[in-house]
């Protein structure tokens, strides 16, 4: 399986590749960064880029692909409802655009949040934002597309966020997250959880296009 991997310095992405070069059915991942982190693996190809929106000039790198793991993402907090959209929405749909016209046979899979209104009416606007952009990758003619909703997720394995109010919140919730996982195992994940149920679902599939975090856990 070759792998596209969008957001690989992220919490969630960073969850997600290590699983995939510990998969011995993984035989390839390009990992999209603005930044390398300068891991070296045989079967990881880091491609750093700064332009999100226009991939004209790296598409015959991105042909060939069986998934794309889309982890890349920003907190809504202190942004506005059209600078979150910029990133979540626009950027989302450029990429999916282009790995669909590139790799019909293609299975996207999408990092979005418990309470996204696929409505796209509701109050909350990260949850607006995030349903229309479920809404619209759910149209492009991939061979399967999945929305993974995810909640509270515990990092293993020295994972860390970028973003300092979440690394706060993990840092000083640590102690109970095993504990509130036993006891809501349909809010709670791990990292670990969330990258190989993803690998799963882009080998076999799975009855619903949107999964919340007891499908994830229960994969």
């Amino acid at each position: 399986m070759k792998v596209i991997l969008f957001g690989a310095t992220g919490r969630v992405g960073q969850g997600v590749l290590r699983e995939c070069l510990l998969d011995l059915e993984v035989d390839f991942v390009l990992s999209i960064v603005r930044a390398t982190p300068g891991q070296r693996r045989d079967k990881l190809r880091e491609l750093v880029r700064t332009d999100f929106f226009h991939f004209a000039d790296i598409e015959k790198e991105l042909a060939g692909f069986d998934v794309c793991f889309f982890c890349l993402g920003v907190t809504s907090s202190g942004k506005s409802e059209e600078e979150y959209r910029r990133v979540t929405y626009d950027v989302t749909m450029a990429v999916g655009e282009t790995l669909a016209n590139l790799n019909q046979g293609m299975t996207f899979i999408y990092v979005s949040g418990t309470g996204t209104d696929s409505s796209e009416r509701g109050r909350v606007m990260w949850a607006r934002v995030k349903g229309k952009t479920e809404n619209a990758l759910l149209r492009l003619p991939f061979k399967d597309a999945y929305m993974f909703r995810l909640g509270v997720i515990q990092p293993l394995h020295g994972i860390t966020s970028k973003t300092r109010s979440y690394r706060i919140f993990y840092s000083l919730t640590a102690p109970v997250l095993p504990l509130l996982k036993a006891m809501l195992p349909n809010y709670v994940t791990t990292t670990e959880q969330v990258g190989r149920a993803m690998l799963k679902v882009a080998r076999t599939g799975y009855p619903k296009r949107v999964l919340e975090n007891k499908d994830i856990n229960s994969l």
